[in-house]
């Protein structure tokens, strides 16, 4: 298998605090890799550094074999790394189609053109398209900010693939979303094609685990369990943290043995 993603030893502090403490991941190409935790976990701070959002303070990051470190958010865009947000990133004064269409002028080499898209642009048309992958058919002359929280997830995802990246970065889409609303996003992140990699951060593991292949759960900043999603649901130091009956010492003290 390719590694789309290798990180080593990856560390970020804030002052004293530190948020991400020597997180070493390798995710292979086509992977739905979830990382779990609760509240304060470090889980958001590593999607920013994979995404470049925030610069390590030790550590390397290859995508595909090439050191991104260096690079900023977007030009790792730009190389096929693409994102969402806890909270939304909509247009809301904006139509469903003309967040779609800008989403994908933003990754092309004209994308400052000021030149209003024809009838035939291929950009308005692959917008409708990936409008129609999402379930947003019906809802593409409609404001992105009259559409209900669950719509919009599915309206940051189409737009996060509108670059047809390699790796989707995904920070806990289900965050707000209703119990009936939940199920729909679990298949549709099952329906995303297997040529992107995917890394999804989140807290809830009943739409976690059905969408992964792998499972990294943290704490404090660290890595404290890595297995499959049936290791992961039986695992009783995974259960304690999700119960909060468990002290970070614990933690160590269980991962070590």
């Amino acid at each position: 298998m390719t590694v789309a993603l290798q990180a080593v030893k990856l560390t970020k502090a804030f002052g004293a605090l530190v948020a991400v403490r020597d997180v070493s991941l390798e995710i292979d190409e086509g992977e739905r890799r979830v990382i779990l935790g609760t509240n304060g976990a470090g889980k958001t701070t590593l999607l920013n550094l994979i995404a470049g959002d925030i610069t390590s303070t030790s550590g390397t990051i290859r995508f595909f074999g090439e050191h991104i470190g260096g690079l900023s958010s977007y030009r790792r865009a730009r190389i096929g790394v693409s994102r969402t947000y806890q909270k939304s990133h909509v247009l809301s004064g904006l139509t469903v189609l003309d967040n779609l269409y800008l989403a994908l002028r933003g990754v092309q080499p004209n994308r400052f053109s000021v030149m209003w898209p024809g009838s035939n642009d291929i950009h308005k048309a692959r917008a409708r398209e990936l409008a129609a992958e999402m379930g947003l058919s019906i809802k593409v002359d409609v404001s992105a900010g009259e559409l209900s929280h669950g719509e919009q997830r599915q309206l940051e995802i189409a737009m996060a693939l509108a670059g047809s990246p390699r790796l989707l970065l995904l920070d806990e889409p289900a965050a707000g979303l209703s119990p009936a609303e939940r199920p729909l996003l679990t298949a549709m992140l099952l329906a995303l094609p297997r040529s992107v990699t995917m890394i999804l951060i989140e807290h809830d593991m009943d739409v976690a685990l059905p969408v992964a292949d792998r499972v990294t759960v943290m704490d404090e900043g660290a890595v404290v369990f890595e297995g499959s999603p049936q290791e992961t649901a039986s695992s009783p130091l995974v259960q304690s943290l999700y119960l909060g009956n468990i002290g970070r010492d614990d933690v160590v003290a269980d991962t070590s043995s």
